[in-house]
Formats: C-alpha cells, sequence, structure tokens
C-alpha cells in the first residue's frame, strides 16, 4: 500500500522510504503575475507539505520523468491558455495521464469588479486541457495588469508592426 500525504512513498512492508515526492509547478505568462502564482504554489507545497518542488516556465521542461505530480498553469488570452501552456501539455501528454495532474489558469476577468459572477465562464476556458489531461484538481486566480509590461497590440495581432517605420 502506498501512502502519498508525507513526501515520499513508503511501503508499508518494510517501512523504507522509496523515493522522494518531487512536484514540478510548471507556467506560461506574459507580464509576470502567472509565475508568480506558480512559485506562490511551490512554497506553499514546499512549506506546508515539506515536498520537493521546482516551479519552471514550460519553455524550460524538457523532461518529466523525475517527478511524481505536475501543475500546470497559464495566463490567459482571447479565453484561451497560453499556446506554449497548451503545447507543453501536448508534448508531455502521455507522462501527464500517469501522474497526478492539477491545472489553472491565471485572468483579468475575476479580478474585474465582481468577477466571482463570470468564475462560472471562465472555469470552461480550462476546457481544453481538462478534456485531454484529466486534472484532479483545477485552480482559478485573478491576474493583475502592469501595462508596462504587455506587448503593443500590433506586435501581438502580426508578425510586423502595423505603422513601421520605414517602408521597403
Amino acid at each position: 500500500m502506498v501512502n502519498d500525504a508525507s513526501p515520499y512513498f513508503y511501503s508499508i512492508s518494510d517501512n523504507k522510504a522509496k523515493m522522494p515526492f518531487k512536484i514540478l509547478v510548471v507556467y506560461a505568462t506574459c507580464t509576470g503575475t502567472t509565475a508568480g502564482v506558480a512559485e506562490t504554489i511551490g512554497d506553499v507545497l514546499k512549506k506546508e507539505n515539506r515536498f520537493e518542488v521546482d516551479v519552471k516556465p514550460v519553455k524550460e521542461v524538457d523532461d518529466v520523468s523525475q517527478y511524481k505530480a505536475i501543475i500546470a498553469g497559464s495566463a490567459i488570452q482571447a479565453g484561451k491558455w497560453l499556446p506554449e501552456a497548451l503545447d507543453f501539455t501536448d508534448k508531455f501528454h502521455s507522462q501527464i495521464t500517469q501522474k497526478k495532474f492539477a491545472a489553472f489558469l491565471v485572468c483579468m476577468t475575476l479580478a474585474m469588479p465582481n468577477g466571482d459572477k463570470y468564475r462560472e465562464h471562465v472555469s470552461t476556458w480550462i476546457n481544453p486541457v481538462k478534456n485531454t489531461s484529466r486534472p484532479i484538481s483545477i485552480g482559478l486566480f485573478s491576474g493583475a495588469l502592469d501595462i508596462k509590461k504587455v506587448q503593443k497590440l500590433s506586435n501581438r495581432i502580426c508578425k510586423y508592426p502595423l505603422f513601421p517605420t520605414e517602408l521597403n
């Protein structure tokens, strides 16, 4: 029998620690708010549960084999997880489905006045992940806006600025 309530798995038969319960918290962010949420999740898991936790941007993860659990999160743009977060869940889909997996999103809609009334609708934005990866837990967090960190609209719409200063 396995006891996964502690930071280590124990075998009841020999009562010896088998393997540390190591958790990966990954995130995709635009302005850093989602990184902050991921760091807080990691800190809570480390302090309150004494788990080994790595917190990394999704683009920095090449291997998930050493982790017993994965928590993945993304900022929301246009009602969707960021492409790099979806790429992560696609790339590691087979491993994610074999591990404990949780997902979260961070969005400005929940930070608006009366944002809680949009919570049910916002929760549908994680459905593509929920439907394919079957997380055991979902988190919805309100975002923050730092306008200085937001890309120019023209850079998000197309590869080239809308109003180039130099024409060929």
